[in-house]
């Protein structure tokens, strides 16, 4: 698939600013853009001549920034054809560049395992499995005792629900993409926050549709600009509790004021995680007609791939005659382990929450202490803050932190365009010292830009 001039514009964004030739820093970007998968494999970049005129550079300038790819082994060439992504034969990957034993990972958002709960929930499980072994297993909706679960859960946040409006999936991704694939045309536009999960804007793009970014504010969502952009969209995707990166809280003003004239997706995976004060009503509350996406994977385990669709029956059937296409159904063994958690459990821990709390707050000294440059407000719940730094650095920073021991995501993967080259995501889901240390990595690789060092590691994935 041929990649246009314009877009690989749009995906390099500041790509001019910082130290060293401008190919060197071309071709940096242009890696990075590989290796985050916004350049895809088999991908035909634009020629050297059109990239060139749209960039505003010289066509040297790209040229070698090409041949620095070639012989890296991230771009393929033959005569009279565009050059073609790839990646070198046995590259690092992001993955194990952050699973070194000197390295932090903090690119992802995700609590260790409760194991004792864990434990306890599946040996529950098992006893109850034999009762499921008359049955075929498959079943696209979700066992019984895991949607009713999910209903009693939303009726005791304040939201009466049936298990006719439940569905299971794998995991609050999963729902996306079902909802995507059901809801969605090619070039259907989609209202998101911006910035906003990245996978989100993944999972729009695989179906061809066009994400249409409305800027938050410091202060969150502007409900005007909002109503505006949703005239023109077919669908609205949004994260009002405890925002993923920004870990903003939608006011209960503005949710009472919201009503978008598009069905909108409201993704609930942060929404119990409320550091200070409780927790919010689910946003159905305020929109009925909102479809609700949640899962476990914050709030109890990432490992447990569990996650549901909250709609009307009606829209759930749509979603269940796509649904083959993507698996048909999701593992017995723990559904049935996820109705115990959410019947047992029916709020996170007070440990739990506590303990975020004091690794969010001992995450705000370490910024303080070695980076009081970087703002980075706290927020009241969630698993992130969502740093800004004075310049434009973050891809770099991305590029060169894992030689300081910190692996980070840079803050153009939670946007379009190249946007938040000044921001980073940093998750509080370690403890205390090693986020510490990890900062102090971070000090140092941003002092290592200042002196024009490269990074020789690609950047993490996200979660």
């Amino acid at each position: 698939m041929k990649v246009s001039s314009h877009a690989v514009a749009g995906m390099l964004g500041s790509w001019q600013e910082g130290p060293g030739p401008g190919h060197r820093r071309l071709s940096d970007r242009l890696r990075l853009l590989i290796l985050d998968g916004r350049l895809f494999i088999g991908a035909a970049l634009p020629s050297e001549r059109d990239l060139a005129t749209v960039l505003g550079t010289s066509r040297t300038t790209v040229g070698a920034a090409y041949r620095t790819l070639v012989e890296h082994g991230y771009l393929a060439t033959r005569p009279r054809a565009r050059a073609t992504v790839r990646l070198p034969g046995d590259p690092p990957t992001g993955r194990r560049a952050a699973e070194g034993p000197s390295i932090i990972d903090l690119s992802l958002a995700a609590p260790s395992a409760p194991a004792e709960i864990l434990h306890a929930a599946f040996a529950t499980a098992l006893e109850q499995l034999p009762r499921h072994f008359e049955r075929h297993g498959y079943d696209r909706y979700g066992i019984r005792e895991l949607r009713e679960a999910v209903a009693r859960r939303y009726g005791r946040r304040g939201l009466p629900t049936s298990s006719d409006q439940i569905m299971i999936t794998n995991g609050a991704q999963h729902a996306l993409a079902l909802l995507a694939r059901a809801l969605l045309s090619p070039r259907d536009r989609v209202v998101i926050d911006h910035p906003t999960y990245p996978h989100a804007i993944r999972t729009f793009l695989d179906v061809r549709a066009r994400p249409l970014p409305v800027a938050m504010t410091p202060a969150g969502w502007d409900a005007t600009q909002l109503r505006e952009a949703a005239r023109a969209a077919r669908l609205a995707y949004l994260i009002p509790d405890f925002h993923n990166p920004t870990g903003l809280l939608m006011p209960a003003s503005v949710r009472r004021e919201l009503v978008l004239p598009c069905p909108t997706i409201i993704d609930e995976t942060m929404a119990e995680l409320a550091l200070e004060g409780e927790a919010p009503a689910p946003f159905a509350v305020h929109m009925p007609d909102a479809i609700s996406v949640g899962s476990v994977s914050k709030s109890i385990w990432g490992g447990l791939r569990i996650g549901w669709i909250r709609a009307t029956p009606a829209l759930l059937e749509r979603v269940e005659q796509v649904r083959p296409a993507t698996g048909l159904g999701t593992p017995v063994v723990e559904q049935l382990a996820t109705a115990v958690l959410l019947d047992e459990r029916p709020t996170p821990r007070r440990e739990t929450l506590r303990q975020l709390r004091d690794q969010r707050d001992a995450l705000a000294r370490a910024l303080d202490e070695h980076l009081p440059h970087v703002r980075a407000p706290q927020p009241a719940g969630g698993l992130t803050l969502w740093a800004t730094f004075p310049e434009p650095i973050s891809s770099r920073l991305a590029a060169i932190a894992p030689d300081h021991g910190v692996a980070i995501a840079a803050g153009p993967r939670f946007g379009i365009g190249g946007a938040f080259e000044r921001n980073v995501r940093l998750p509080y889901t370690l403890p205390p010292e090693r986020l510490a240390e990890a900062v102090r990595g971070l000090a140092r690789a941003e002092r290592a830009l200042t002196r024009g060092a490269t990074g020789a590691h690609p950047p993490a994935s996200v979660a």
